[in-house]
């Protein structure tokens, strides 16, 4: 099993904010703190935004925060909802299978047993059992070299 990177960058994005929940943080400075593209940080932002994880501020002390706590946030299920597809086989998408053994085929339910016990692990799990290490992960955040808090803007 291995996620995407949207729904990596979107659990690394979601650890930005946890650590600072009463701050309103600028798209950029955690797409510097977490050493992630700005551009793909956006799109995250704004599905994050659809579920109702996070809400934007616009302005000039804009940014994004966490629209819940921190205690809130299921692992399992923000998982579920950032990934478009958890099929880990062919054969998990009945629209889409060609597997000539799919009928008789066992090992299908031995990978979604398998898949469904990776997620049962996270649902047992909040993104503040992700933030324990508190301090730590701060100062590893702020040792990224530092930028600009807003992209620059064309000459």
């Amino acid at each position: 099993m291995r996620l995407t990177r949207f729904t990596d960058n979107a659990l690394r994005c979601l650890m930005v904010l946890g650590l600072e929940p009463e701050a309103c943080i600028p798209v950029h400075t955690i797409a510097v703190r977490m050493n992630m593209s700005h551009e793909h940080l956006v799109k995250i932002v704004q599905r994050l935004a659809e579920l109702g994880y996070v809400e934007t501020v616009r302005g000039r002390n804009g940014g994004v925060r966490l629209a819940m706590p921190a205690t809130a946030i299921a692992l399992g299920v923000l998982v579920r909802r950032m990934e478009d597809n958890l099929a880990l086989v062919e054969c998990f998408d009945p629209e889409h299978n060609t597997c000539p053994i799919a009928p008789a085929c066992v090992l299908a339910g031995m990978l979604d047993e398998a898949l469904s016990a990776f997620l049962a692990v996270l649902d047992g799990y909040s993104l503040a059992d992700a933030l324990r290490p508190g301090r730590q992960l701060t100062v590893l955040m702020r040792a990224m070299p530092t930028l600009p808090l807003a992209p620059p803007s064309p000459a």
